[in-house]
């Protein structure tokens, strides 16, 4: 016997279709500051020359995760251009950006209410664990749909697929700050504005910095992915060394991915160590 087909995937075309036509005007509003962002982040990154901009983020990480870190990112940077692949290096940083950015401006606010009601954490719990689980490629289909190809599509998909970590680890971290700590806090008449900024935040931001770097992370690789949109960037080298069977273009692209993911790793575990060491 034949089980009857459920029209699923007809109940999602049907949705996306009603939310691009319904919220056409928002959208548009939407794609034109995001591309207009990226943008501007591309000229700010392409403006000092490669070798300043790998000195100055080499200097950053010296200050953030030590001597042997910085030798690193600035013979990584200096290699990325060596292999003429800065321009798409610079274009992939600014959709991480900009991406991790809006992932993080959404979630920690989110998580802190979370944390604050039980109510919102009993409904978050499903839906971002179908928003981790999800194939990341299909995020990309109602992106297209919406903002069409391009650098917006690729931002908003990594956007939803990079933010449940910051949403869990944000809420985690409220909910573990220690209770003696909060009932001073009471105790010296502090509200809850006081109390979040000034007690719960600081005690909880080495595990809310813990939720960047998984943020930041999964942006640089939902972004590669996005090459497939039009994104462009060093996810672009990667997909036209599969295209043309290129071994060589291929693992270019790959070896400059894994470079700017190591250096963006140690420079957000860098500084989750030092609030842990301050704490």
């Amino acid at each position: 016997m034949k089980v009857p087909r459920l029209p699923v995937g007809g109940f999602f075309e049907i949705l996306v279709d009603f939310v691009r036509v319904t919220f056409a005007l928002p959208f548009d509003w939407i794609k034109v500051i995001l591309l207009w962002v990226n943008e501007q982040l591309v000229f700010l990154l392409e403006l000092p020359p490669f070798w300043l901009v790998a000195i100055m983020v080499a200097v950053i990480a010296y200050f953030l995760a030590g001597k042997r870190v910085a030798l690193f990112t600035l013979a990584g940077l200096l290699f990325i251009a060596a292999i003429d692949l800065w321009p798409e290096t610079i274009i992939t940083l600014s959709l991480v950006i900009e991406a991790t950015l809006l992932a993080l401006l959404i979630g920690i606010p989110t998580g802190i209410l979370a944390a604050k009601s039980d109510i919102l954490d009993r409904l978050l719990h499903p839906v971002l664990d179908f928003m981790q689980t999800m194939p990341a490629f299909v995020y990309l289909i109602p992106a297209i749909m919406i903002f069409r190809m391009g650098a917006v599509p690729a931002v908003i998909s990594t956007v939803i697929f990079a933010m449940p970590p910051t949403i869990r680890l944000t809420n985690l971290a409220i909910r573990q700050v220690p209770k003696e700590l909060v009932e001073a806090g009471e105790a010296f008449g502090s509200n809850w504005f006081q109390m979040l900024l000034k007690v719960e935040l600081p005690q909880a931001l080495p595990t809310i910095m813990a939720g960047v770097n998984q943020c930041i992370m999964l942006s640089l690789s939902m972004v590669v992915i996005a090459s497939m949109i039009g994104a462009g960037g060093l996810g672009s080298v990667v997909l036209n060394g599969l295209s043309n069977l290129d071994v060589g273009l291929g693992f270019e692209g790959g070896i400059a991915v894994v470079i700017i993911a190591i250096i963006l790793d140690r420079l957000t575990q860098g500084t989750r160590k030092e609030k842990e060491i301050a704490h």
